[in-house]
């Protein structure tokens, strides 16, 4: 059982770890010749407890992220019985399947990883099925080609931002990805603000650019992320899953 002196330390720790990550993005950006306020925080969340996002919302975070829809859906219910009233917004980050588009849009206000015209169809319906409002999208594009890690294809970026955009119960908000694993992430990233500039082309109101986690934010905010997701340096090791 979890007592007063474990909850304060607990958020202890938190704001020493969103102190440092605060001042890991502030740097990256003046390096980058950029603003802080042009870079969001989500705070991933995955395996951590609710306690531990109704902490980081007293510390002032308001974006948090869940990349497996059967933890977020109850912890983000659980958030909103421990903090009523705080505006708080969640992100899904993970892979996803069709059968599940439902279920997230009932707690996602944005899904990062729409990466097939499938999904898109899934998550356009499932909006409307639900009576939603539009639901913000990225597309999560492919800096590896290793279709295990989800994410379409450069080449076919285009097509998929185009039908995203014509469908009504979605938003297009931009570009997502994951660095390569065990490669140097700068060519990667570079690979990435190239596509985003294409894609703003087509579609001028999709900016966003989500890019960068614990390890890799410096270089994914030089190339132009507007939106980091950090688990591990904000959270610690790995948690315990719970609602």
């Amino acid at each position: 059982m979890t007592g007063a002196s474990d909850i304060e330390q607990r958020r202890a720790d938190l704001a020493k770890a969103l102190e440092e990550l605060e001042a890991r993005i502030s740097r990256a950006c003046v390096a980058a010749g950029r603003a802080r306020e042009e870079v969001r925080l989500l705070a991933v969340t995955k395996t951590f407890p609710a306690a531990d996002a109704a902490l980081l919302a007293d510390l002032g975070l308001r974006e948090f992220a869940e990349n497996r829809g059967q933890e977020a859906g109850p912890k983000a219910a659980a958030l909103g019985e421990l903090r009523p009233g705080v505006p708080v917004r969640w992100h899904m980050v993970g892979r996803l399947q069709r059968n599940k588009a439902r279920s997230v849009v009932r707690w996602a206000a944005e899904v990062q990883s729409v990466d097939s015209i499938r999904l898109a169809d899934a998550l356009d319906t499932a909006v409307g099925a639900e009576e939603a409002g539009p639901l913000d999208v990225f597309v999560q594009a492919s800096l590896d080609g290793d279709p295990a890690r989800g994410g379409c294809p450069l080449d076919e970026l285009a097509a998929l931002a185009d039908h995203i955009a014509g469908a009504p119960g979605l938003r297009l908000r931009g570009l997502m990805a994951v660095a390569p694993l065990g490669a140097d992430p700068e060519p990667a990233f570079e690979r990435l603000a190239r596509a985003r500039e294409s894609l703003c082309r087509d579609h001028p109101d999709a900016t966003e650019l989500s890019a960068g986690m614990s390890g890799d934010l410096e270089p994914a905010i030089t190339h132009g992320s507007t939106c980091v997701r950090v688990g591990t340096a904000l959270l610690g090791g790995r948690g315990l899953a719970s609602p």
